[in-house]
């Protein structure tokens, strides 16, 4: 793989500037209070250079909800040599270090509270977000169902509990409760016990898959600082 050149280098770092100070803006802001000329302020580049990167603020905001999507999603579309239960693992951990994130609450908080008013505003979020993300997961699951791995009837339920399972509970209490987010090692009993209940429910290996599943969860304990 060639190295990107300087020129491209410089693009790619001042495209995760803008994201990562979108993200500030909109987490504080909410979809409807961010203006471009924030966020350009916030990645500490002038307005009409924010506008060579991206056109307008719903770009912007897509752009920056992909952006997270890909890295929740990384492990499924690049699934690892170690197979399925190390991909839901890491997935897992992927998505609750992404939705768990001080700025991903407090930008779901504010959308809540804009979608009555602004209906298009929660279209964009969904669409951009959860929808891409789901997605994602359907197709990682019917992977592993045509490879003899999983066994389901419908991919979008199968999806739906995974990602429900490992992070429903402590997410939905974070966003209403924040000054009691829960610390990495409740993160950890939610992450392990709602797999532990998708692989009961849908692996076709599961005694295998668990003792598989609890090696990595006590392995992630042990070398956790936390």
């Amino acid at each position: 793989m060639t190295a990107p050149s300087r020129r491209e280098q410089n693009r790619m770092d001042r495209t995760r500037r803008i994201l990562d100070g979108a993200l500030r803006v909109f987490a504080q802001a909410g979809y409807s209070g961010t203006t471009m000329d924030a966020v350009a302020a916030a990645a500490g580049l002038s307005k009409p250079t924010l506008y060579q990167y991206f056109p307008s603020k719903e770009d912007l905001f897509q752009a920056m909800m992909l952006g997270l999507r890909d890295k929740m999603m990384a492990v499924f579309d690049h699934p690892s040599p170690k197979g399925m239960v190390h991909d839901l693992h890491a997935f897992a951990w992927d998505y609750a270090d992404a939705v768990m994130q001080p700025e991903m609450l407090s930008l779901a908080r504010l959308i809540i509270g804009e979608v009555q008013r602004f209906p298009e505003i929660g279209r964009a979020y969904q669409a951009s977000g959860p929808d891409r993300l789901l997605a994602g997961i359907m197709a990682y699951l019917e992977l592993q169902r045509a490879a003899g791995r999983l066994a389901f009837d419908d991919a979008e339920l199968a999806a739906q509990d995974l990602w429900g399972l490992i992070l429903s509970a402590p997410r939905t209490q974070a966003l209403y409760q924040p000054d009691t987010v829960p610390n990495r090692h409740d993160l950890a009993r939610y992450v392990t016990n709602g797999l532990r209940v998708f692989l009961r429910a849908y692996s076709t290996s599961p005694e295998d898959d668990l003792l598989q599943l609890e090696a990595l969860a006590s392995a992630r304990t042990t070398g956790d600082e936390e």
